[in-house]
Parts: C-alpha cells; structure tokens; sequence
C-alpha cells in the first residue's frame, strides 16, 4: 500500500508570515496538531501543537542574563520558540517529508525514526497531501480479503513475478500462511519479508517448497 493512498489530500497550511494565533486557532477550528508551513507549493517546515506549547511555558524558563547565559539549559532553537510570533519562527524546519508513492511501511520508519507525528507528501517537491499517525493506525485495521488481495496481486505478481494459483494465500485475522511452490529458496524468502511489510500483517508463516530441494521452510514472524 502506497502513502498516496492514505494520505489526506486537502492540507490546511500556513505560510512563514502567519502569526501563531492563527496557527492555534487553526488547529483548534480543524481538529489537528501540526500544519505545513508553506511558501507556495514549497514546503518549509511543520508548525505543531508542540511548538504553541512552548509559548505557553517560555515565561517560566529562565531569562538571558548575567547568570541566565550560564544556567540557561536550552538551546538557540528553544530560545527562538520561546519568543516566536509567527509560524515562520516557531516551526521545525526543514520538515521531514515522503514522496506519494512510498510504501506506507516507508512512512511508519521515518516517523519512528525522526519522532514525528505527520509527514508532508511531496510531489518533485510540491506539497500534495499529508499522512498521520492515525492514517497508518487506520491501515492495519484492514481486512482479511483486502489483504490477501494485495498479497496477490501486488507482492506476488507485480513484484516478483509468481502467478499467484500457484501459491496458496490463506489470510486470518491479519495472520498470513503460504503454501506451494516458489522457484528457489531466494523467491520464498524475499515474499515473506515482503509480506511483513504489509499494513494490516500480524504473522506470516512459509511452508513454501522450490525444486532444489523440496523442504519446506516454516519462518514465523
């Protein structure tokens, strides 16, 4: 499954100039806790909840001065929250993004990696969309059917080139088991660690057999 087919299209955003009232009022009126900021199509950096947050407690951190300099235990970036009045000031930049046509697996291990609830989707640059946490959640709440489907079509078909009646595909509660006969042992491994990487897969268990040797190899996940 691709991020361009979880992502939301329609990408509320502000531009570097927006003051961070309107930011807040914005997340509040839509319901979200982050938001692109933009100049034109061009993505700039990620405004979020977070960094209104740091508004409301910049008054209790400690003030530059004779003794502050010394004791002051947050960074330039910090500071420069602390006293931001647009989104320009106050965003995380340069934002972590991820082209349409990623996997969403791609989209959950950059937003692990980077601690990042949202991803601007980019296309040769240009905002197109945006993809949650909760968009990735809202995946592996796929059905069984669904799932099997793409395991057909997708990862045995598209992918590695095995029509998929000569592998059986059985689906349960998100579990995946296959049997059959791939060509090689490098063709049953490579499907079962694709298999991982699809959204809505719990387990997946191979008792695929190739020519050479006609063993089956059982890998559960």
């Amino acid at each position: 499954m691709l991020v361009r087919e979880v992502m939301t299209r329609k990408v509320i955003s502000v531009n570097e100039d927006t003051p961070l009232k309107d930011v807040a009022a914005l997340m509040l009126q839509h319901r979200i806790s982050g938001l692109p900021v933009v100049d034109g199509d061009r993505v700039l950096g990620i405004v979020s909840e977070t960094d209104v947050l740091f508004k409301e407690r910049g008054a209790s951190f400690p003030r530059p001065g004779l003794f502050g300099r010394r004791s002051n235990p947050f960074t330039p970036s910090m500071s420069r929250k602390f006293s931001a009045r647009t989104a320009g000031e106050a965003m995380t930049a340069p934002a972590i993004t991820i082209a349409g046509r990623a996997g969403v697996c791609d989209a959950a291990a950059l937003m692990l990696e980077h601690r990042v609830n949202r991803l601007p989707v980019v296309d040769k640059g240009r905002l197109v969309g945006i993809v949650t946490r909760a968009d990735l959640v809202r995946t592996f709440t796929r059905s069984d059917d669904d799932i099997e489907r793409e395991l057909r079509n997708d990862v045995l078909l598209r992918m590695l080139w095995i029509q998929p009646d000569t592998v059986g595909v059985d689906v349960s509660g998100g579990e995946v088991q296959f049997r059959g006969k791939v060509e090689n042992e490098l063709a049953a491994s490579a499907l079962v660690a694709l298999a991982r990487r699809v959204p809505g897969v719990v387990s997946v268990e191979s008792e695929l057999k190739w020519p050479q040797n006609g063993r089956a190899t059982k890998e559960p996940q």
